[in-house]
């Protein structure tokens, strides 16, 4: 018979994969206070990750991250005042905190022409220069219907870079997927951001250099185009990841710890996971329900594509949980950012250099309540700002949201991240819980002013 042991090991972190050059080594980088989210505030910098720069001699480096701090939970946050207007929050419980990964950082993937389609049923459209890539060929399974990983493998990893960055403090690494003949590449924003000089590895070794095209500290994307592209660039094939399912075979290509076009593979574990990782070179913080994996990534993987077992991008890697003090390398609990709303985003960074983002302009925090004798967890809505889409459609300050459209709430991140993925002008239904009775109130979302 065996007795239960008490579990003391601290709860995980969730940080930016940041692997740094020897330059940086020691270094330690502070937070500003936290910023303010539609939906969420965080805490004070409570963990740290040990990092290694790109190439083959790696260095520890000790940088601590903004994460929600200790068991309380984080004050509400307005997302359109700069100081968050926190508020006192009852006490929660302690939360899984979210590293970006990135042996430097990774980022997210589109399509040519500046139009990052989501491939569906032509299968006849080239990837050529100008046109957008609209191909969904995917990778046959094996004869006995198992996912063909060495096919996978194959057809996927040419599309996959190795990013290099030199910032003022030093260097970085990270991941990218090649979104079209152009020469443009998604990757995390944690990777490119603040860089002086970036440079990009493709599969077989030739190195070209690259620009900045646009950054997204919200979503924790970016796009960077090759200079020079070279004329037989093989760009990847975007799937859709509005069908996934838990239990499906996903293979993770990246450039971890400097060991770039590294292959892995394993399954989605969640779906809609609420993920806040925290900038390692500014205060802001990205939310995003993410799609959880247990295939291995590590700081480098950051920005580098999560395939399906046909071939097709479903996502974006950017952070993995660890364990406080602990390993900062992988314990089977990584996040990537869900295609669909990196195409998105990819897409306007492309033509405009930088992205708009829907709001429904309320404060929020972790809540729970009660109707028709079941009681839920939702995001409460503290506070209402005037003139806002939550306003003009009936929202009121004690509502807790436990649903938008078909989709369950769990909480204020989790709503934010929902919020996210839409686009100015959609419309959507929130389903709330008011006086213990239950409603549904139709908003339609606007464009969030930045800065």
């Amino acid at each position: 018979m065996t007795t239960p042991q008490q579990n003391t090991q601290p709860e995980p972190v969730t940080v930016p994969l940041g692997w740094r050059s020897p330059a940086e080594t020691g270094s330690t980088r502070t937070f500003p206070p936290p910023t303010a989210f539609e939906g969420y505030a965080y805490g004070a910098p409570s963990s740290t990750a040990t990092g290694r720069g790109p190439g083959t001699s790696y260095a520890p480096a000790s940088t601590p991250y903004a994460t929600p701090a200790g068991p309380a939970a984080p004050p509400p946050t307005d997302p359109d005042r700069p100081d968050g207007g926190a508020e006192p929050a009852p006490p929660r419980k302690p939360r899984t905190v979210l590293t970006a990964v990135t042996a430097a950082v990774l980022a997210a993937a589109l399509a040519s022409g500046g139009t990052a389609a989501l491939l569906r049923d032509d299968t006849s459209a080239a990837a050529s220069s100008g046109d957008p890539v609209t191909q969904v060929q995917g990778v046959s399974a094996a004869a006995d219907g198992s996912p063909d990983w060495e096919a996978v493998a194959a057809a996927a990893r040419p599309s996959v870079v190795a990013i290099d960055v030199a910032t003022a403090a030093g260097g970085a690494a990270g991941s990218g997927v090649i979104l079209d003949a152009e020469g443009h590449v998604l990757t995390n924003n944690h990777v490119v951001e603040g860089a002086r000089q970036v440079q990009v590895m493709l599969w077989d070794g030739r190195l070209y250099e690259a620009e900045v095209v646009g950054l997204d500290p919200t979503t924790d994307l970016a796009v960077i185009r090759l200079v020079d592209p070279p004329s037989d660039l093989e760009p990847a094939t975007l799937g859709t990841s509005d069908d996934l399912e838990v239990g499906e075979p996903v293979m993770a290509v990246g450039n971890p710890l400097g060991l770039a076009s590294t292959v892995t593979t394993g399954i989605i574990s969640a779906l809609d996971r609420p993920v806040a990782a925290s900038s390692q070179t500014s205060q802001s913080t990205s939310v995003t329900n993410a799609i959880q994996i247990d295939a291995a990534i590590n700081p480098g993987n950051s920005g580098g594509p999560l395939f399906d077992a046909q071939g097709l991008v479903i996502g974006i890697t950017s952070s993995i949980a660890t364990l406080p003090g602990g390993m900062s390398g992988n314990i089977g609990l990584g996040f990537a950012i869900p295609i669909d709303l990196a195409t998105s985003i990819a897409n306007q960074l492309i033509e405009n250099g930088a992205a708009e983002h829907a709001y429904l302009g309320v404060t929020l925090r972790p809540g729970e309540a009660s109707a028709d004798g079941v009681r839920r967890q939702g995001a409460e809505v503290v506070e209402v700002a005037p003139d806002t889409p939550a306003a003009e459609a009936g929202v009121q300050p004690g509502d807790v949201v436990v649903g938008i459209d078909d989709r369950t709430v769990s909480g204020a991140e989790s709503l934010t991240g929902y919020v996210r993925q839409h686009a100015a002008g959609d419309e959507v239904t929130l389903t709330v819980i008011r006086d213990g009775e239950s409603l549904e109130i139709t908003v339609t979302l606007a464009t969030r002013e930045e800065g």
